[in-house]
């Protein structure tokens, strides 16, 4: 069950983006406008609807410059259950297929979660075998500490992709 709820929050995560990024040009009413109003980071770390909802928002501010149809976002759990480990590696094995199989230009892929090192060792992992120059034109988005910034920035600089670190 709970991996069912893990996976329903990444596909709900990128639908989220995918349609906000569909109506960045249209001018909305009131309501549409409180609704978008800035969300604060959450305290929970198991609070995945409102840590969705904030690297949600962080990743539609940093879209610029994708000209695919919609952004890869993961939002890698918390915690250290073995459903929550299944997870991260099931979404490790998802990101390396992608790495090795390659990226057109103009993709996005964003990287975010309650904690920032688990993130961090995820993108690490999986761009470590990443060709040279393979992701020219490929933006990467990571959210998270600026303890963890310097490690995946070493890790994506090599790739040539557009890196966009943001601090939580």
């Amino acid at each position: 069950m709970r991996k069912l709820t893990l996976v329903a929050t990444a596909l709900a995560l990128t639908g989220c983006l995918a349609l906000s990024a569909c109506n960045n040009g249209q001018q909305g009413d009131g309501q549409q406008q409180a609704q978008q109003q800035q969300v604060t980071k959450p305290t929970d770390p198991n609070d995945t609807k409102a840590w969705g909802a904030y690297l949600g928002q962080i990743v539609q501010k940093n879209m610029q410059g994708m000209s695919a149809p919609q952004p890869y976002a993961y939002m890698i759990p918390a915690g250290d259950s073995d459903d929550v480990k299944d997870a991260r590696d099931r979404q490790l094995s998802n990101v390396q297929d992608i790495v090795a199989r390659g990226v057109l230009p103009g993709n996005l892929i964003a990287f975010g979660g309650p904690d920032s090192g688990k993130t961090a060792d995820l993108v690490t992992t999986a761009f470590k075998d990443a060709k040279s120059g393979s992701l020219k034109g490929v933006i990467i988005i990571v959210i998270g500490d600026q303890g963890d910034q310097q490690r995946v920035e070493d890790v994506l600089k090599p790739t040539d992709a557009t890196i966009r670190y943001i601090t939580m």
